[in-house]
């Protein structure tokens, strides 16, 4: 009889501890600017554990009607979280630029040195091919800044170049 009670007491506890989790649905707007209004209420509501699937909302949504205005909507979206203690300023940064910049996030330090880079060539060049494709989404699939993602892709094929001859030229070296 005790160990019922103790179960039906544990079992409601457990309901109604269920109950209060926040459901945390991305948005459902198609309209970036409702949706970033939605994820925003969701993510200060207890949501902010899914951060990146929001962020993927709401790229997946922008890409539906990409256009220039975009990339201020994700920078103020970023300043936001960081405001909010969502994201530090560093990571609201990487964020952005991973998206909207040229400049490679993943190519962190001197690409020139033979003791750190040259060991991991092939990691780097597949971290930055995973970074150009990111910035495919956001350059051109959500803000149409054609120009932007081809300098993008040029400066990974010039950093490819360069790594190469680097390498080479560390291991002749040796």
């Amino acid at each position: 009889m005790r160990t019922n009670l103790l179960v039906l007491l544990a079992a409601s506890f457990l309901v109604s501890c269920a109950s209060n989790a926040p459901e945390c649905v991305g948005p459902q707007s198609k309209n970036l600017s409702a949706a970033i209004d939605a994820a925003q209420t969701s993510l200060m509501n207890g949501c902010h554990a899914h951060f990146n699937r929001y962020y993927d909302d709401l790229l997946s949504i922008a890409e539906g009607d990409p256009g220039p205005g975009n990339k201020r909507a994700f920078s103020e979206f970023l300043v936001w979280s960081g405001d909010k203690g969502l994201l530090s300023n560093r990571q609201a940064r990487e964020y952005y630029n991973r998206y909207f910049n040229v400049k490679f996030m993943s190519l962190k330090g001197d690409y020139n040195n033979c003791a750190h880079t040259c060991p991991n060539k092939r990691k780097v060049l597949l971290d930055m091919a995973h970074e150009l494709s990111d910035k495919e989404r956001g350059l051109l699939r959500v803000s149409l800044d054609n120009a932007a993602y081809y300098r993008s892709d040029e400066l990974y094929q010039e950093i490819e170049l360069v790594l190469e001859a680097t390498c080479s030229a560390c291991n002749a070296a040796r």
